[in-house]
């Protein structure tokens, strides 16, 4: 039996949006049908008529689902080098809190009509909710270690922490530059290469991190010294961050997150040196960590393929990919179809899985959102409707 929806608009974001139109899906939540103000109404069939916007369900690119328990306990806006210590110092809690926790975040998720996720973890203990989670999760392994004479074992323990994620959809990947010796950056970048495997790494958050490169100076001196790490190993590359670190990868898929400080010059070596690259932009965690924002105007520019993600809890106060579009929108002007293209399809594609989700088509099981807009289709609010 099929359900017919119709609302004030239907952006099935493959094709431009339809004033009053509708869609029909079957029990499993396929659309079967996509159809104008007239065809819904010729069609003469019982369907709710909805006052907002419909839209295809949300893809997550970045999250850390096993830090969902951190919710509140890290001020804001101390910046990434207090955050990451904050993080280490009290990431550990009692099994059966992160477990609780994680489980209300993926809760969370599903009901802010969020569909598929690329999450970050750095240990097995998420695999649990994701196996009975109504949400597609791929998992990023984390692998971390700056000293060259790590990688090896570094690797090993990732690839086993992958290896007990099966048969759910997992990869190693490399954490971020400061984080990554050259030698596991080959070793990661190697085993993608074999397995043909998406990687994501945290990018260009802050300035310290390009003047760590640059002339190894600023704040991430004061991480590894918290950490107890000599680094009297490392030689600055006289580049930025991103400029030392993209060579290492050299053709798979790979996620670019967050680009906080991230430049035309930067762009410019990325288009040049790497022809798969995603930029996923986490503005509210930017907010709640640095105060600041990527320069969202030069990445639109530059035609980037842009997706979006929450980050975790300990980084932000939801994990609602409308709230970080509403967000984008207040500060940074961007146009509606614009992000809804970065929050639905890019997302999709970059997890591979755009032949079901990201766009509302004909075989597709998108599932759809009800969201609401003003007449020029600015977000009202970032509450969510999960219709299918």
């Amino acid at each position: 039996m099929l359900r017919y929806f119709s609302a004030d608009w239907i952006f099935p974001v493959s094709s431009p949006p339809l004033k009053n139109g509708g869609i029909s899906m079957d029990e499993n939540g396929t659309v079967i049908g996509i159809y104008t103000a007239e065809q819904i109404s010729e069609l003469n069939v019982t369907h709710q008529k909805y006052t907002g916007a419909i839209v295809p369900g949300f893809i997550n690119t970045h999250c850390h689902l096993e830090l969902s328990h951190m919710i509140g306990q890290i001020p804001e806006q101390t910046g990434l080098v207090n955050f990451v210590q904050s993080i280490i110092k009290s990431r550990f809690a009692e099994a059966e809190q992160i477990e609780m926790s994680m489980q209300a975040a993926d809760q969370q998720m599903f009901d802010n009509g969020i569909v598929a996720v690329g999450d970050i973890s750095n240990q097995i203990t998420s695999k649990g909710v994701k196996q009975q989670s109504k949400i597609h999760y791929h998992t990023f392994i984390e692998a971390l270690s700056f000293n060259p004479e790590r990688a090896n074992a570094t690797m090993n323990d990732a690839n086993e922490i992958k290896n007990q994620f099966s048969p759910l959809s997992a990869s190693v990947v490399p954490h971020a530059p400061y984080s990554v010796s050259p030698e596991l950056f080959k070793l990661i970048n190697e085993a993608a290469e074999q397995d043909n495997a998406l990687l994501s790494i945290h990018n260009q958050e802050t300035t310290d991190e390009n003047l760590f490169f640059e002339n190894k100076s600023g704040g991430f001196l004061d991480l590894y010294k918290f950490l107890g790490l000599d680094i009297s190993f490392f030689m600055p590359s006289e580049k930025t961050s991103l400029q030392t670190w993209l060579p290492y990868i050299k053709k798979q898929k790979t996620l670019l997150v967050h680009n906080t400080v991230s430049d035309l010059d930067d762009i410019t070596f990325a288009k040049r040196n790497h022809h798969n690259l995603y930029w996923c932009l986490c503005p509210q965690a930017n907010l709640y960590i640095e105060n600041s924002l990527p320069d969202v105007d030069l990445l639109v520019r530059e035609n980037l393929k842009i997706t979006l993600g929450t980050d975790s809890l300990a980084s932000n106060h939801q994990l609602n990919i409308l709230a970080e579009m509403k967000t984008l929108q207040e500060h940074k002007k961007v146009a509606f179809e614009k992000l809804l293209q970065w929050a639905t399809i890019n997302g999709a594609e970059f997890l591979g899985l755009n032949a079901q989700l990201g766009t509302v088509e004909p075989g597709k099981r998108p599932g759809l959102n009800l969201i609401q807009l003003s007449e020029d289709f600015i977000i009202q609010s970032d509450q969510i409707i999960k219709l299918a």
